[in-house]
């Protein structure tokens, strides 16, 4: 069963949602990857107010192609999420809730998904133009001067990804590749 899931994410949302589940995404998401992310923290560290609402937000960590024209937003798949992680416990710590990328989180990301109650989101690699079929609107909102890596507002409808680890620590990674062993096994 997919679960419909609107952003930005409440914890009690967030707490809803399990390592595995289907879900598709709808509402306000914000784009960001590694150079930004240091930023982000540089302000945050100033004391400084982050250039969007930073409560319940879900960042992904995406940098697209230009758009063609009559489209918002160009090829838009996801980045390695681990180039995130050294930044990442600063701004779940801030409030995010949510993130979107490929590929495994480090211990001290996880440790901090669980204390906050945030949850990271799988999205499929190599799927960037038919993910940007799910923006419907982008907007730039800070340090343009890192091109497609600059922080930008989308709005998305039904962006399908899937819950890789819950607020709980749930990891995807581990019980599906431990599900997929056991599942050898059961046939010997």
């Amino acid at each position: 069963m997919t679960k419909r899931v609107t952003a930005p994410l409440t914890k009690e949302a967030a707490a809803e949602l399990n390592a595995g589940d289907s879900v598709l995404l709808s509402g306000v998401v914000y784009t960001a990857r590694d150079a930004a992310h240091k930023r982000l923290c540089q302000l945050a560290a100033e004391g400084k107010s982050l250039p969007f609402p930073v409560e319940g937000s879900v960042i992904y960590y995406v940098g697209p192609t230009p758009a063609r024209p009559g489209r918002p937003i160009g090829s838009a798949g996801p980045t390695t999420s681990y180039r995130m992680d050294a930044y990442t416990p600063t701004l779940l710590r801030l409030g995010e809730l949510g993130m979107i990328g490929k590929g495994r989180r480090n211990d001290e990301v996880v440790a901090a998904m669980k204390e906050t109650g945030a949850v990271y989101f799988g999205a499929i690699g190599g799927a960037g133009a038919l993910l940007s079929r799910c923006v419907r609107s982008a907007e730039l909102v800070c340090y343009e001067d890192l091109g497609a890596e600059a922080v930008r507002r989308l709005e998305v409808e039904d962006m399908p990804l899937t819950v890789v680890i819950d607020s709980e620590g749930n990891n995807l990674y581990e019980t599906g590749r431990a599900d997929y062993l056991a599942s050898l096994e059961d046939k010997n």
